[in-house]
Order: structure tokens, then C-alpha cells, then sequence
């Protein structure tokens, strides 16, 4: 599946056919039924529809250009016999396999609800054509939940049925394409820049294999109306089969175009020029480094204005060739900003003998990689573009002995900083509250000892939420390490989500090391080891993190539960290109059970992250509960993307099913792929373009 996403991704294919109409399930389409249209590569929707006693929350993103997927959580208003609601997860991908052209319609393939319970299970291949600017034309084959009514009764095949209270999670492909076909179609007009006609011949079904009507049919036709409020916001209504009436309000961003418009920051100072040799070759001498006076001033005024900038420096050696930079990116999202900008500011402060400039980022004290640029490079090309002075650049690696006359700046160590934030958690899909929340404030503080050695920790005080008004007896078979998190909302009022002491290191090249001993998490404590194999050039990297810990009392102090495990894993990273991103973890999880997760990420220069992951291990499916395994959908948005201010804050939400404890993993602060890749050289030329901001 990786595979065909990232095939389907490629920047030479064509564009395919675009729109910014949803289905009434949330993805690009016509009413009910699917079309060959996709979004805007990157797209991300967020829509909730309401029919009838059916109410669809869809979170859709255009994986690539040809590619969508989408995932629903849909809440049935009295399903059971009891009165009960059911409530349902499903996923949807969609694949354009071929592109419109001047007489061939875009054809698309699509899997609806392919991985659960199967409640909207359904499989289609559609063609869709421009027949007028303004007109498109949809016709298509469907199967299951899309072949409810109209078969062509060519196929006896049987299908497996919805039954309601599985566990779901698992795919369904054995009912993929089987049982009888129907053939659906209709048309879209776009009457204005605003407004959008559909109409619409619907094979789609209204009941369910346990009797269930949601939708007494009396019409295979549905017609609606698409109005586009603005330019992220759309207002569906729709009559669907002659009975019942729909309505759908939808949200849209992409993280490619920000949602604050242009940049909120202040421009980099110019390039600093130096006078010709010839005319002043007093200013090119190197008699200024033999002066014990001029380096320490150089630093201050280097500090100084990196300060202003967002950028700490660490420590610098200087010659009179040679500077070499350490420094701390505070502000920016992207490294080549810190890097550009602190290139600049070196232009201007350093003696014009200096031709040589070496940056080297920094993490908790821990040289991350090593950027060579010429002083005459960046005098030549501050006005061409960035990919220019990007094929000057030389990346290494940062191991090995420092410089000898490396000295660190005023203040560096040991240095104390803390800060107060909001604390905000979510929990989802709990069947008697699909959203529950809670709201606090965060105390953290930060004290770097030396180069390496961090003693950090964060108290957070409960102010309001409803987290804990869960059911808080877990009904896990495994061992309580996620399922009882009510208990610790419950419990935590002023909880320590961590306290520990880490050590980073350099134990040669291309490797990194961490320990971290302490409260790593609200739920474990103990002692976590970790070793990452990342040479700077390479889009490889492969880790290994072993763990010893205690699980915590609820209150989230210094107590105990009677419970202890040996966790760990072996990863193996790898960056695809077009911005995707794998991830493999092979291991042992906190319930002491053995398995594997793997997740697939896009990301994007500015710092968002859109991705889904997904755990199995040796927990049968009964055993785990709700869902079978773990899975979900991760979202990362820069906090930049809505002030247009640069900043390295970010907020992080992951989607899954209900808390369980299988395939549940230790979550401790510091882990070294993500900090240490950040300055390497595939991430460094993916966010290029940033360099000279």
C-alpha cells in the first residue's frame, strides 16, 4: 500500500481532476456516491453531515495527488433495541489510476469503510469527465453498501455481513469487489464561482445486515445544492432518495498555503559586504587574531545579535580564516532559516579575513551536524535563488574532537529557563462521550547542568474536564498501562507528567546516545536507554531504545503500582522523497506484549505532519477489545501556520480508537531521531527554500 501511495505521488504525473465538492460522506464526489475527482494535493477537510438519525464526522486529506484518504466517526441515534446509539469508526482511500484528457474521463478506485466493522463497507471503480467548463459528468460501478439497489445480478458471490458489537479493525478484503455490482451516476454543475448543482442516480443502500433502515427509499434519485461560504468553508443540503433530507458543513486547509497569509516576521539583516583587497587590503589582514582582545569581543557581538534573531550562540572558534559557530535554534521551524540568518549576522560582525564559515546546530548540548559555506558564496548569491547557494554547501557530520580554541559563550552553562502554558488533552470515541476533554496549566522548567546533561520537569494543575467522567473500570484483560487513563484524570489534580535527568551524547560518528532516568511519563517511571545510527548524508537511520520501568500510582506524585517491565525496540527510519516519511518499530510493548508498528507520514517544510500508524502484536483481537490492534491518525500543526509569527512550537493531536494496552508504547521526552534529523542534509535540502527568510 506504502508503495502505491508513493508511486501515485510522483511530481511528474499529471494533474488530476480537482474539486472542492464532498460527497455526503465526507470525500470528493457527487451526493452518496463517489466520483474519479480529487481534492488539492494536501488538502485536509473536516466535514459533519447529518442524515436522518445518521450523523458523519469525516476527517479527509489528500495523501498525494492522486491519493485520498479519509476517516469517519458516525454516530447512529438508536440503533439498538435498547435505544442504545451505535457508534462507528471507518476509513475510506480512493486512487485516481488515470488522469482526464481531451476525449478520456478521470477514472478512480476507491475502497469505502474497508477497515472495520463494515457498517458502510463498499467498493467502486468511477469515471468522471468535463463535458462543459462548468459541467462534469460521473458514472461508475459499485459493490456492497454502493449495490444495494440496481443489480446487475451477475455475480452470486457472497459477501461477509455487518455484525453489530464485533470488535471490528480488521480489513474486510475477502468481501472486496464480490457479490453483486450496480451501476450509479450523475451529473455536477457549477452554476457560479459560489454555487453547486448535483443530481445524482444512487445505487447507495439505507439499511444495514442486522434489518436496520436508516432511509425508507422512495426515488433512486438525490439532487443537492454545494455553497461555498468562503473560500475553506462549504454548506451542502441534499433530498436523498424521495424521503429524507440531508445537510453537510464542511472546513478545509492546506498546509501549503497558511492559513495567517504572508509571513508575520521581521526580514533578515542584508548580507554584509567587505571592501576589495586591493583597495583596502589593511581590512583583509589577520593581525587582528593574534590580539587575545578580539575574540571575546567578536563573541559578544555575535551573541548579541543572534539573540535578536531567535538564535543562541553556544560557543565559537575563530581564526583568521575560520569561524566556526555553535549555536541553539529557539525560534524557526525550519533549520536552513536559523542557519541563513546567522550566516548573515556573521557577515557583518567578523573581521573581512574571515572566508570560512562553519555552523553547527545544536540539541541538549549535542553538535547535530556541520555546515561549511563560503563568505564569498553568500556575497555572490544573497539575490540568486536558495538552491544556488545550496549546491556551495558542504554537510558532514559534527563528530569528533571540538576545535581547540572553541569557547563558550557568557551564560551557556549551567543555565536555568522555565516557562507556564496551557495544558489542553483529548480523548476520543468513547461510546458514552465521543469527545471528552481536559483543561489545565502547565509549570516546566528546563536546567542544563553542562554540554549534554538536562534536568528537566513539568507540573501540570487540573483546572476543568470531563476526562475522568468515563467509566473508569477498564475492562482490559491485558495489564491496566493505557485503559485506566479516567483514573489518572480522576486522580491527577496536580500531577508531575515528568521529572528526569537525560544525558546526550556523541559516542562516534554518525552516532547518537541518550539516558534518561526519572518520572519519564504520567503513567511510567524508571530508567530509558537509546542508541540512533544517522550518518548526515543519508535518508536511513536505524535505533534501538531499551526500558526498565514502574508504572505510577494515579495521583501522578511519587508513588507507585505494583507493576514493572522491560520495553523496548529496534527502528528503522526511512525518508521516502515528496516529503513522505516511514517509520518501522519492531519490539516489545508495555503490556509485555511482542509485535511491530508502522507508520507512513507526509510532511511539509513549514512543520506540519499528517500520517496514520498502525500496531500489531501477539494480543489477539479479543483480547486487545474495541478496534482489534492499535491504529490511528496523527496531525501536527506549526502554531506559524495561524500567526504567520516564526516559531518552533507546534500542537500534535493523535486520532485513535479507545485508549487500549495492547501495543501501547512508552512515551518519554528527547527520543533523537526527530531532533538529530531535523539537521541533516535530507531535511536540511527539504526546507532550503527557507534560507534566505
Amino acid at each position: 500500500m506504502a508503495a502505491l501511495v508513493l508511486g501515485l505521488a510522483s511530481p511528474a504525473s499529471p494533474e488530476p481532476l480537482i474539486t472542492e465538492s464532498l460527497n455526503l460522506f465526507g470525500t470528493p464526489g457527487l451526493l452518496q456516491m463517489p466520483s474519479a475527482e480529487m481534492q488539492e494535493d494536501a488538502q485536509i477537510t473536516a466535514s459533519v453531515t447529518r442524515i436522518g438519525d445518521q450523523m458523519r464526522n469525516t476527517l479527509t486529506f489528500q495523501i498525494a495527488p492522486r491519493v485520498t484518504g479519509s476517516f469517519r466517526y458516525s454516530r447512529f441515534t438508536g440503533y439498538y433495541a435498547d435505544g442504545d446509539d451505535l457508534f462507528d469508526r471507518s476509513f475510506d482511500l480512493k486512487f485516481q489510476l488515470l488522469d482526464e484528457g481531451q476525449y478520456r474521463p478521470a477514472v478512480a478506485v476507491g475502497l469505502q469503510d474497508f477497515l472495520g466493522t463494515g457498517i458502510y463497507s463498499g467498493e467502486y471503480i468511477v469515471a468522471t469527465k468535463s463535458v462543459l467548463p462548468n459541467l462534469r459528468v460521473s458514472a461508475g460501478l459499485g459493490w456492497g453498501g454502493l449495490a444495494k439497489y440496481g443489480g446487475l445480478g451477475f455475480s452470486d458471490a457472497v459477501r461477509d455481513a455487518y455484525v453489530p458489537g464485533e470488535e471490528g479493525g480488521d480489513l474486510n478484503a475477502g468481501s472486496w469487489f464480490k457479490g453483486d455490482a450496480a451501476v450509479f451516476g450523475g451529473i455536477s454543475w457549477q452554476a457560479s464561482d459560489r454555487l453547486t448543482l448535483k443530481a445524482e442516480y444512487s445505487t447507495a443502500g439505507y439499511d444495514d445486515e442486522a434489518g436496520n433502515t436508516f432511509i425508507e427509499p422512495e426515488s433512486a434519485w438525490n439532487f443537492g445544492v454545494d455553497y461555498r461560504v468562503r473560500d475553506n468553508v462549504h454548506v451542502q443540503a441534499a433530498y436523498l432518495r424521495g424521503s429524507e433530507m440531508a445537510v453537510q458543513l464542511s472546513f478545509s486547509a492546506n498546509p501549503r498555503k497558511p492559513a495567517a497569509g504572508a509571513a508575520n516576521e521581521n526580514a533578515p539583516l542584508p548580507v554584509g559586504g567587505r571592501p576589495a583587497r586591493r583597495s583596502d587590503p589593511d581590512a583583509w589582514s589577520q593581525d587582528w587574531a593574534a590580539d587575545s582582545t578580539s575574540a571575546p569581543a567578536i563573541r559578544r557581538v555575535l551573541s548579541k545579535a543572534m539573540a535578536k534573531e531567535g538564535v543562541t550562540l553556544e560557543s565559537l572558534a575563530v581564526s583568521g580564516t575560520r569561524a566556526e559557530v555553535r549555536y541553539r535554534n529557539n525560534r524557526y521551524g525550519a533549520e536552513p532559516q536559523a542557519i541563513g540568518r546567522t550566516a548573515r549576522i556573521m557577515t557583518r560582525a567578523l573581521p573581512a579575513s574571515v572566508e570560512t564559515f562553519v555552523l553547527v546546530p545544536v540539541s541538549n548540548g549535542v553538535p547535530r551536524s556541520k555546515v561549511t559555506l563560503k563568505r564569498s558564496d553568500l556575497e555572490a548569491l544573497e539575490q540568486a535563488p536558495s538552491s544556488a547557494i545550496l549546491a556551495r554547501a558542504r554537510v558532514e557530520d559534527a563528530a569528533g574532537p571540538a576545535p581547540a580554541n572553541l569557547v563558550a559563550a557568557d551564560g551557556q552553562y549551567p543555565r536555568f529557563t522555565w516557562s507556564v502554558s496551557p495544558s489542553v488533552t483529548f480523548s476520543a470515541f468513547d461510546p458514552d462521550e465521543p469527545v471528552r476533554g481536559q483543561l489545565g496549566v502547565q509549570f516546566a522548567a528546563q536546567y542544563d547542568i553542562s554540554p549534554g546533561l538536562v534536568l528537566s520537569g513539568a507540573i501540570v494543575q487540573k483546572l476543568a474536564g470531563n476526562i475522568e467522567d468515563s467509566d473508569q473500570t477498564s475492562n482490559s484483560v491485558l495489564q491496566h498501562v493505557r485503559s485506566d487513563a479516567a483514573l489518572y484524570a480522576a486522580e491527577g489534580e496536580t500531577a508531575i507528567s515528568h521529572l528526569t535527568l537525560a544525558h546526550y551524547g556523541r559516542p562516534g560518528p554518525d552516532l547518537y546516545s541518550r539516558l534518561t532516568a526519572g518520572l519519564l511519563e504520567p503513567m511510567f517511571a524508571g530508567v530509558s536507554g537509546e542508541v540512533l545510527w544517522k550518518p548526515v548524508d543519508s535518508r536511513l537511520a536505524f535505533g534501538a531504545e531499551v526500558n526498565w520501568v514502574k508504572q505510577r500510582d494515579y495521583d501522578q506524585q511519587f508513588s507507585f503500582l505494583d507493576y514493572e517491565v522491560v520495553t523496548g525496540h529496534a527502528s528503522a527510519y526511512y525518508a521516502f522523497g515528496n516529503g513522505f516519511h516511514g517509520t518501522l518499530d519492531v519490539g516489545r510493548y508495555l503490556a509485555g506484549d511482542w509485535g511491530a508498528t508502522l507508520a507512513i507520514d507526509r510532511e511539509f517544510a513549514n512543520g506540519w505532519r499528517i500520517g496514520a500508524y498502525v500496531t500489531k502484536t501477539d494480543v489477539t483481537a479479543e483480547e486487545f477489545g474495541e478496534g482489534s490492534y492499535d491504529k490511528g491518525i496523527r496531525i501536527t500543526v506549526p502554531l506559524s501556520y495561524f500567526n504567520g509569527k516564526p516559531t518552533r512550537a507546534a500542537s500534535s493531536t493523535v486520532l485513535r480508537s479507545l485508549s487500549r494496552d495492547g501495543g501501547a508504547k512508552l512515551s518519554v521526552n528527547g527520543r533523537l531521531y526527530e531532533t538529530v534529523r531535523e539537521a541533516h542534509e535530507p531535511d536540511l535540502e527539504a526546507s532550503w527554500g527557507r534560507f534566505w527568510r
